[in-house]
């Protein structure tokens, strides 16, 4: 960070020897680019191409040294997010406490002081797991496989000794003992017992709820759920011939299982599937289910809203579905090749729809259909992480040699080469600039030619003919009131 904040300081330096402030972007590269807004504010500024840099956000700022080192504050100024070689180390700050993270393996929380909260919790997977929560029945400390016992992950406990020799599992108050796992298993607990020495057989049961037996695991087991009703759950299987699933208002029946079959229900909703050489042919009709497979050549099916279509598996797959007030559209080709993401408000039909598409690795194009568009080429890494935010902000810009930005439909900015070679236009002003070396600024009645970021220059106004040179002209002039920045 000391590192980041002295090569700002030179490039600040630098800035002020060399500072040309007639437009809203003042362009040293490779050294120093920075932007401004209408009211002079610098939004945006970055240093060794897109190396070091410094940008307002939604909801704050965001900066550092890419790929090495990024963060992001919120408007208080307190740090949220930060990465170190994402996603090798990523740290999360929020009003109840913070969490860091080394490549996921490495997992610690702590509460934020003064808060309610005393949940301290260190993983080192798979080997340690730690919780203080200041009330021992939650507590805990486990080496993994030597000793330990860890609460509420996965089941409410679960305990070892030299695990597989020896090892607890307790879930709704049911214990599960296995010495050594997975060979010998008993089960005790709220009425439930069971025996299993695996794979030669086993069995669970509770009286008028449920029994369960298997010999020669998986070639034959059977259940029964739900003892209770008139026709409970009943579940054969005498693997690899045959196997049913029969329950109130439904059965399913797979003969050579998995290949051929049907499944034909009435409750709790009506439907019906045919299944020949599963999973290549398949058909299904129902109340809220419809679906054709012939794969992989063609796929369409329709399930409780989602409508998704399948072409050549994996050359082309589109799927539709309505969430959070917008009619939504995905569509991938060659599973990552081409992505696109399309959505339509479901209340007014009528305004364009936003999209964003990505062509890998050559370019994505992102529309808000409100008059905002970006593109950028190359984009590596859209297609694989394309709602990853933190991806987005430290790796996309380390390969945009080509950006586009259209805040509106009359201020359009275009950067080549990491913004060395910029160009952007608002009502009522442009600016061309080719590094430090050539600049041209075009505002109301005036043109401006400039070398060596004003070094020498020509000027160019409408109420005096003929151009007129000048030199060392560094000093700061207003900025045209219509010009915004990204």
């Amino acid at each position: 960070m000391r590192l980041i904040r002295l090569f700002a300081f030179a490039c600040f330096a630098v800035g002020g020897i060399f500072s040309c402030a007639h437009g809203a972007e003042r362009n040293l590269w490779p050294f120093w680019v920075e932007e401004k807004n209408a009211a002079g504010q610098v939004t945006e500024w970055q240093g060794m191409g897109p190396l070091v840099f410094e940008k307002n956000t939604d909801d704050g700022r965001a900066g550092g040294f890419r790929p090495f080192y990024v963060w992001k504050k919120n408007a208080a100024g307190e740090t949220t997010d930060a990465s170190v070689a994402y996603p090798l180390f990523t740290y999360r700050a929020g009003p109840g406490g913070s969490s860091w993270s080394v490549f996921s393996m490495i997992n610690c929380a702590s509460p934020r002081p003064g808060t309610p909260d005393k949940n301290h919790s260190l993983d080192l997977w798979p080997f340690y797991f730690s919780r203080r929560t200041g009330d021992p029945a939650s507590s805990y400390r486990a080496v993994f496989p030597l000793y330990g016992t860890v609460k509420n992950r996965l089941v409410d406990e679960w305990s070892w000794i030299l695990f597989p020799l020896y090892g607890r599992f307790v879930k709704n108050n049911v214990a599960t003992t296995t010495a050594p796992w997975p060979f010998v298993r008993t089960t005790r607990g709220e009425g439930n017992r069971g025996f299993a020495l695996w794979p030669l057989f086993g069995w669970r049961a509770k009286d008028g709820a449920y029994h369960e037996q298997y010999y020669l695991w998986p070639f034959f087991a059977q259940s029964e759920h739900a003892r209770w009703l008139p026709q409970p759950e009943v579940k054969l299987a005498v693997l690899p011939f045959y196997t049913r699933e029969q329950a109130t208002g439904s059965i399913s029946e797979n003969y050579f299982w998995p290949f051929f079959g049907y499944t034909d229900q009435a409750a709790p909703f009506r439907f019906h599937e045919t299944r020949y050489f599963w999973p290549f042919l398949v058909q299904g009709r129902g109340d809220d289910h419809y679906y054709n497979r012939w794969a992989p050549f063609y796929t369409h099916s329709m399930v409780k809203g989602r409508d998704k279509t399948w072409v050549l598996w994996p050359l082309w797959r589109q799927i539709r579905w309505n969430a959070a007030g917008l009619a939504q559209t995905k569509t991938n080709g060659l599973i990552f090749l081409y992505w696109s993401l399309t959505e339509h408000s479901l209340a007014h039909p009528q305004l364009p729809p936003a999209r964003r598409t990505s062509l890998w690795p050559l370019i994505t194009v992102w529309d808000n259909g409100a008059g905002r568009r970006q593109v950028q080429v190359p984009s590596p890494f859209e297609s694989y992480f394309p709602t990853n935010e933190t991806m987005r902000l430290v790796y996309n810009p380390l390969s945009a040699l080509y950006r586009y930005d259209r805040r509106t439909p009359g201020t359009v900015r275009q950067d080549f080469l990491f913004s060395f070679i910029t160009y952007q236009r608002a009502p009522g002003h442009s600016e061309f600039h080719f590094g430090p070396f050539f600049k041209v600024q075009k505002d109301p009645g005036t043109t401006h030619v400039s070398f060596l970021s004003g070094l020498l220059g020509l000027r160019h106004n409408l109420d005096r003919p003929g151009w007129r040179p000048f030199a060392f002209d560094f000093s700061a002039k207003p900025l045209n009131p219509q010009v915004t920045s990204r």
